[in-house]
């Protein structure tokens, strides 16, 4: 893999490293199965997107988009806690419904950027090659990004939304409004997956109504592959665990599609994720056959 694809992989890995944020968000904190991230990822593209074309600054519309995202997180939130409907059919039901507000926005299937002023735009007359600014702005704002959820997290206000996802009966009990807290968390989560969508679109040149599919597949395989690379129970290297699985994800989808020896092919992305994640999945299970061989010998 030559320089100019680990760079690639590096950008695309710190970009779908907001989106593991905010699956981790969903999934890990709020333990709420949210599917709604399909849907959210694009919505951030189009709306930055369809804003960009109409002449709106695209630190502005990177910040709609954020706000879209956050509305539609609240959406499956109301449709789980005023309906009572199952957490992963609300979320389906708006990924679902996402699919045609986010044709509406565009007016059509995709929008392209490559003309029109995006977030880089400030910072391309530093003489740095695009391969290079790409990376180093999306880590600037993972970094940004990543520090401030951190710091939320360990707040009062972001215990509490810790313990609802823990346990939503005893953090009741202790004066927490939970279903507030929901409402906050599936935002805040879509909202992050929005933002990355945004900066996709804008990084890519272009934003597509199907950019959004497999997004909760790879947001998941971040988190569990950053799990397995850093276990700890603190909030901050849980979120560098996030961003660092997204990484490490994308640069061995990399290495394996490059790989000559393999045969693979671009076409071939679906199966090298399964494997990744399956993977992910099963070795921290696994048991360790020197670890076991010392166990039995022991017991002799």
């Amino acid at each position: 893999m030559n320089e100019i694809a680990f760079l690639g992989a590096l950008e695309i890995g710190l970009v779908y490293g907001l989106v593991a944020l905010g699956v981790f968000l969903s999934f890990r904190v709020l333990n709420f199965p949210d599917l709604t991230v399909d849907g959210s990822f694009p919505l951030g593209a189009a709306v930055t997107a369809a804003l960009i074309v109409a002449g709106t600054d695209p630190y502005l519309a990177t910040g709609v988009a954020m706000l879209a995202g956050a509305a539609a997180g609240m959406v499956t939130a109301f449709l789980n806690l005023r309906f009572r409907i199952l957490h992963l059919l609300a979320s389906i039901l708006t990924m679902i419904a996402l699919y045609s507000i986010n044709l509406r926005i565009m007016g059509r299937p995709n929008l392209a950027l490559i003309t029109e002023p995006t977030v880089l735009t400030p910072f391309e007359g530093l003489g740095l090659p695009g391969f290079y600014l790409k990376p180093l702005f999306a880590l600037a704002v993972v970094l940004l990004v990543g520090g401030l959820l951190a710091r939320f997290l360990a707040s009062d206000y972001g215990l509490g939304l810790r313990a609802t996802g823990a346990n939503a009966r005893m953090a009741r009990a202790q004066g927490v409004a939970t279903g507030r807290s929901t409402y906050v968390g599936m935002a805040l989560s879509n909202a992050l997956v929005a933002l990355g969508g945004a900066l996709f679109a804008q990084m890519n040149g272009f934003a597509d109504i199907t950019m959004g599919t497999g997004t909760i597949v790879v947001g998941l395989a971040a988190v569990i592959v950053g799990e397995v690379v850093l276990r700890s129970r603190l909030v901050v290297i849980a979120v560098v665990a996030c961003v660092l699985g997204s990484v490490v994800y994308r640069i061995a989808i990399a290495l394996a599609l490059n790989a000559d020896v393999l045969g693979l092919q671009s076409s071939d992305l679906n199966l090298v994720t399964a494997i990744l994640v399956a993977g992910a999945l099963i070795l921290p299970g696994a048991r360790n056959p020197i670890k076991a061989l010392f166990a039995k010998a022991g017991a002799r």
